[in-house]
């Protein structure tokens, strides 16, 4: 869990639930227990039950948001609720900010059965700030900004002021007053994919951009279910392929209304048997067979694994369409309107549906991450989307045990693709262009090829590593590391990660917080101490995501061992990556501080250590250990720093302090504020010939912001 996790102080509140006391976040698992806790440890709720959950949350919300220590400027508004077997909340909240909404302002609140907060999750760390909520551009000036950004569509247009709305983006450390747009053009998703792009309110700078519909793209087959039980509605004398066993979803004829407006021709699917298709492209029906067969599996995954009802956990079906526009390779899920389209595919595979099972399965997931973690299509984020979207297709094709399609773990191998498959989990890179490891440029990449990691990540931790066959094709489980161990099985590996979606990831998170949120999960499912913990931290590690844990079943040294003279020079490594250009690696951030954010600038390469810049009370920490300070000469720590502040004179309000083995021996502030980045350097002599802990420490008062940025960090 990401730090402010556990809040800095008790705050006490009358709740429904209770008086809210503040406490350290702790594994609600025993330590060592690996018994499985069905449903991800969560329990069934109906409709009715969850939704006076959700009533009751928002009746808390303004408690809960000054327990929070969020600003008076801002709201709560309740999403979701889950409650654990033990009865334990995990209350999912959206924010507000002067009555706008806040792109990254989502939250979740963690809390005993009393009502007692155990910790929370925010995608944007402490309360948020903004001078002036009147923005310099018109909304017609955001929009002509958007279309000018633009980068996934070809021939942009929006629909001008009615385009574009005013909100506060706050996925960076400071919020900014922005506008977002719908930019429509064509572009991979065919010929009216949606575009959002984010703009700063006050220049018209590009934020964000990323498609709105999270789709999978490829050539279909044809039918590829087979002969298969669905459920239809008896309507008078005839039926029509309404499913009332799941939400009432319908399957709806799209009559290749155009991708821009896809329901402008539906009409239901209905007749007077009920018998349905012919198992070929020469009945329409047969891919409305497709479509319904995939979409109840998985609704029934969903529901028998992790007691979920739904896309929403709510009951509700979602409408479906297939034979949508004409030459339409692709498939979409669209959270505006709560729907999911199947195109018909072109000439390029013989005008065949991708309606196969597990692209159901991918896009029906892609509404249920809307609805929990509603992780950002874009950057690291986008590809973790992605990635669960895969993992939870991959799991409804085992779910169904289709003799016709067996479970495996390529995607779209059912879709005639040139390669025989869309991507391979577990040797993503296969594809030669998905990534099986994880890379500092990660964020950077398609969504649809970041995501190779943590589908890579998936596979080992559920299969481990090595060659095997599975659904009769042949698998193999390579690693990044070299790194050799076994898997927890699927299920259990499919159980943390919705637990970790629904429980702990936000809307930014990426695929370190994916790991501390997998880790956290684990912890609650099977301890803290437990071996399924220990070999989800393996399998991130063999993905170049952090390093594993200590095995918990290897034994700890003897307290009689002997330990070095102290009259003996301490053995080191030198710094390493004091560039960033590698990542995290080598340090540890007590939150998400190493970055290539473009909203500020490295001074050299793209990486950088941004740290503070809230505005509010807090605390940050970078640090790395086991540094040898060399033994000859005038050792010295130097280092590159830039401080930009809103503070005003000469009193240090916001501090950086330069640390060695806890004791400070620099401290920068923001009155050491400069237009650009400034060498600092820092005596080391006192530490000749020592192995050393190197941290930088920042703190921040309650008002104003502070950012300090360093980069090119060296000892020598």
């Amino acid at each position: 869990m990401n730090r402010k996790n556990a809040l800095a102080a008790a705050v006490a509140a009358a709740l429904a639930l209770g008086s809210v006391t503040v406490v350290a976040p702790q594994s609600t698992a025993a330590a060592g227990n690996s018994a499985a806790r069905p449903g991800a440890g969560f329990q069934a709720m109906t409709a009715d039950a969850r939704g006076e959950a959700i009533r009751t949350a928002d009746r808390n919300a303004a408690a809960t948001a000054r327990a929070l220590g969020l600003g008076p400027d801002e709201r709560l508004v309740a999403k979701d609720v889950l409650i654990d077997a033990d009865g334990a909340r995990h209350v999912r909240y959206d924010r507000t900010y002067r009555g706008l909404s806040v792109i990254g302002g989502d939250l979740v609140v963690h809390l005993t059965a009393d009502g007692t907060i155990t910790g929370s999750d925010l995608a944007h760390q402490g309360a948020i700030r903004i001078a002036d909520t009147t923005p310099k551009l018109t909304a017609a000036d955001a929009s002509a900004a958007a279309v000018k950004h633009a980068k996934h569509v070809r021939n942009a247009k929006t629909k001008g002021s009615d385009g574009s709305t005013l909100m506060v983006y706050a996925v960076g450390k400071v919020p900014v007053l922005a506008y977002r747009s719908t930019v429509t053009g064509a572009g991979e998703a065919g010929p009216a994919t949606r575009q959002a792009v984010i703009v700063d309110a006050s220049s018209g700078a590009a934020l964000d951009q990323y498609e709105l519909h999270q789709n999978i793209t490829g050539t279909g087959n044809g039918v590829t279910v087979g002969q298969v039980s669905i459920e239809t509605t008896q309507s008078g004398s005839g039926y029509t392929l309404t499913d009332a066993a799941h939400g009432g979803t319908i399957v709806y004829d799209s009559y290749n209304s155009p991708q821009s407006n896809p329901r402008q021709n539906a009409r239901t699917f209905s007749k007077t048997t009920n018998s349905w298709g012919n198992g070929t492209t020469s009945s329409r029906e047969s891919a409305a067979v497709d479509a319904s067969y995939g979409l109840a599996k998985t609704w029934d995954y969903y529901k028998n694994s992790f007691n979920r009802s739904g896309i929403r956990n709510d009951g509700r079906g979602a409408p479906a369409y297939v034979h949508v526009d004409t030459g339409l390779l692709n498939a979409f899920y669209d959270d505006d309107c709560f729907c999911m389209f199947f195109g018909d595919g072109s000439s390029q595979n013989g005008n065949t549906p991708v309606t196969a099972l597990d692209v159901a399965g991918h896009e029906m997931s892609h509404g249920v991450t809307a609805a929990t973690a509603n992780l950002t299509y874009s950057g690291e984020s986008g590809g973790l989307n992605e990635a669960t979207s895969d993992i939870f297709g991959t799991m409804v094709e085992f779910y169904a045990d289709n003799t016709g399609d067996p479970g495996d773990y390529y995607i779209g191998e059912k879709l005639n693709m040139s390669g025989g498959y869309m991507r391979r989990m577990d040797n993503p890179s296969a594809d030669g262009n998905s990534l099986s490891c994880w890379t500092s440029g990660a964020g950077s990449v398609d969504v649809h090829y970041s995501s190779g990691i943590g589908n890579h990540f998936f596979y080992l931790a559920a299969e481990g590593t090595g060659a095997k066959t599975i659904g009769g094709r042949s698998h193999n489980g390579t690693t990044c590391n070299n790194d050799t161990f076994t898997g927890i099985g699927k299920d259990k590996a499919a159980a943390v990660w919705y637990r970790a979606l629904s429980a702990y990831m936000t809307s930014t998170t990426n695929y370190s917080g994916a790991r501390t949120a997998t880790l956290q999960a684990a912890a609650d499912l099977y301890g803290t101490n437990s071996q399924e913990r220990y070999l989800v931290s393996k399998a991130w590690a063999a993905v170049g995501v952090g390093t594993a844990l200590p095995d918990p079943g290897t034994p700890t040294p003897s307290p009689s061992t002997p330990t070095p003279s102290p009259s003996t020079p301490p053995s080191g490594n030198a710094l390493t990556n004091g560039t960033f250009e590698q990542g995290t690696s080598g340090w540890t951030q007590s939150d998400d501080i190493i970055t290539n954010s473009t909203l500020q600038l490295a001074r050299s390469g793209s990486w950088y250590a941004w740290m503070m810049g809230y505005g509010a009370d807090a605390v940050e920490s970078l640090s790395q250990s086991n540094i040898a300070v060399p033994s000859a000469g005038t050792p010295k720590l130097t280092f590159w720093l830039k401080v930009t502040t809103q503070e005003s004179g000469s009193t240090a309000y916001d501090t950086l302090k330069v640390k060695v083995n806890g004791t400070t021996l620099a401290t920068y502030s923001n009155a050491n504020a400069s237009s650009g980045y400034v060498q600092r350097t820092v005596d080391l002599s006192a530490y000749k010939g020592q192995t050393v802990k190197l941290e930088f420490a920042g703190t921040e008062d309650t008002y104003l912001s502070t950012v300090f940025l360093v980069d090119e960090i060296a000892i020598g």
